[in-house]
């Protein structure tokens, strides 16, 4: 690693990819030395961030996501703007380790040179989102990418914590795929800013109009995260590259209303406090677990719950209490 902050700091204003990439790595990083000078980095290259389109985009598993972001990503990037995609990986949750598998599901997207993909391991964040993931869309807007994919590891009630940190949320989904309602029963519908039935395309486009219909019902009978914004449902086939062109207007449309009414501007203030308690409650976690009286009632108690001699909930009070108390 570089030790100089001005080096990481010229390098993202420069645009350079591989200064980008190790400015990346060293906030990822968990070690305290890149911590502090990651502080220092993104205090500096916060000034030059927030102009960016940020998309996050989830999926029903089978729905052809990766190939959904080349063929939007290649729409984009050939119309000029700079895109930055967050692929985040599932973590194993036995090793930690991750398959970084998206550049070789992107090939095309992969090697554009106003494309830049990042992988990145979910560390077992919930929210199907990388730890450091709005601290990495923020440099990739210093380093002058206008258009920011996040995508998910799945779709759940976590999903909210993507919401959070974006301004457009999309919804992929299948037509035929079982239960056409699924989205409701997981809190998906709820905030998404539109849907859009994947793989339109040869036999499966009468299903997929059959889909959005029964998508259209359903979004009918929710109240809107905005007043300003009724989420639509549109069709689509990554594969055909059909679609595509349609879904980029309705992400444009709904930022120019937001814009307009002043609502993003509240939007992006508001996840800037949710980012804001995320990290005291990271910080929190953390302090906890490395405070020494802690550690010391923490190995008693844990055996007391395992034998089932104390209940959670007690235990949670006790450790809680050895905070209090002061170091002998």
């Amino acid at each position: 690693m570089l030790e100089d902050p001005k080096i990481y700091i010229d390098g993202v204003i420069e645009e350079n990819r591989r200064i980008l990439a190790k400015t990346i790595t060293l906030i990822e990083s968990s070690l305290d030395s890149h911590r502090e000078m990651s502080r220092r980095i993104l205090e500096k290259l916060q000034p030059l961030s927030g102009r960016a389109v940020r998309l996050g985009i989830t999926g029903v598993p089978g729905v052809g996501k990766s190939t959904f972001i080349e063929s939007f990503g290649l729409y984009l990037v050939d119309k000029g703007h700079r895109l930055a995609v967050l692929a985040v990986d599932p973590s194993s949750t036995r090793s930690g380790g991750s398959v970084m598998a998206d550049k070789t599901r992107m090939e095309k997207l992969s090697v554009h040179p106003n494309a830049y993909i990042r992988p990145s391991p979910s560390g077992g964040a919930l929210g199907g989102v990388a730890v450091k993931t709005r601290e990495t869309m923020l440099v990739c807007e210093a380093a002058g990418f206008d258009v920011i994919f996040v995508e998910t590891v799945g779709v759940g009630q976590s999903e909210i914590t993507v919401a959070s940190m974006v301004d457009f949320f999309l919804v992929l989904m299948l037509a035929g795929a079982g239960d056409e309602l699924q989205g409701i029963k997981k809190g998906v519908l709820e905030i998404a800013d539109a849907i859009a039935v994947n793989k339109a395309d040869g036999d499966n486009v009468k299903k997929t109009e059959q889909a959005r219909n029964a998508y259209e019902y359903a979004l009918h009978l929710l109240t809107p995260v905005s007043s300003l914004w009724s989420p639509p449902v549109l069709t689509c086939s990554a594969k055909e590259m059909t679609g595509i062109r349609q879904i980029w207007e309705t992400v444009l449309d709904h930022r120019k209303k937001l814009t307009d009414a002043g609502e993003l501007d509240i939007k992006r203030k508001q996840q800037s406090l949710a980012w804001m308690w995320s990290l005291v409650e990271e910080g929190l976690k953390e302090r906890f677990r490395k405070n020494r009286e802690v550690k010391k009632c923490l190995g008693k108690i844990s055996r007391k719950v395992e034998d089932g001699t104390m209940t959670p909930t007690i235990a949670a009070e006790e450790l809680l209490s050895c905070l209090e108390q002061k170091p002998q």
